[in-house]
């Protein structure tokens, strides 16, 4: 059953990033689009083989729950729609927009890189961290208790951290400044949503007070 799950979150990566591509696009003619698509079936491999199976069940449910802040529920609502949003944009920018000109080869190439090293640190956060749920609530039934190894030793929301390398980078990849820029609408979001599960984190799991005082940085390692 286990494989089973990981096998169906594999083929929904690339199946979600598929659709909000070539839809817009009107084509299937598009190199890159393909070539992205199979550094994601590569990187969803990795990932859902890496992560535990309580948390795979756990990022399988909705992204609105029962116990989830109010707050949370709007964020989550915003960050989604800004998400799949400036995902959408690319296809149509590259396609028939064309606001600014298109990335050069070697800035594209390094977006690839970076949207694969951004991809890398969300699974190596969640790899760390069995309590990264898709939604801000205290998980005690799952015994939940501060991290503070791995990623987590230089920032205290590294899986947050990764989607800045991961939008940016796919932008670029697949040569769009214009999304690269609009990139900071879902970043942003994430942001506030930073801000509010850390009071929530605060007030209700035990020593994330302290650790705060030990992992001084929230999103970028020492900028802030």
């Amino acid at each position: 059953m286990f494989r089973v799950k990981q096998i169906a979150g594999i083929v929904l990566n690339v199946a979600i990033f598929g659709i909000l591509l070539f839809g817009p696009a009107g084509t299937l003619t598009w190199p890159r689009a393909w070539i992205l698509l199979g550094v994601i079936a590569v990187a969803a491999t990795l990932s859902v083989f890496a992560i535990p199976e309580d948390l795979l069940n756990e990022r399988y449910k909705p992204p609105i729950q029962r116990g989830q802040p109010l707050a949370d529920k709007v964020v989550v609502v915003l960050l989604l729609v800004s998400f799949i949003g400036t995902v959408l944009f690319i296809p149509i920018d590259v396609f028939r927009l064309h606001l600014l000109p298109a990335p050069e080869i070697i800035v594209s190439a390094i977006g690839l890189m970076l949207f694969a090293a951004g991809w890398w640190l969300m699974t190596a956060a969640m790899v760390e961290n069995a309590f990264a749920a898709p939604v801000v609530r205290h998980q005690a039934e799952r015994n939940q208790h501060v991290i503070d190894t791995g990623p987590y030793r230089f920032v205290r929301h590294p899986m947050y951290t990764s989607v800045i390398p991961f939008m940016i980078g796919m932008a670029l990849w697949l040569r769009s400044y214009a999304a690269a820029i609009l990139a900071i609408l879902p970043i942003a979001v994430l942001t506030i949503r930073l801000l509010l599960e850390e009071k929530f984190l605060r007030r209700e799991l035990p020593g994330y007070e302290q650790y705060t005082t030990r992992t001084r940085f929230r999103l970028i390692p020492f900028v802030w």
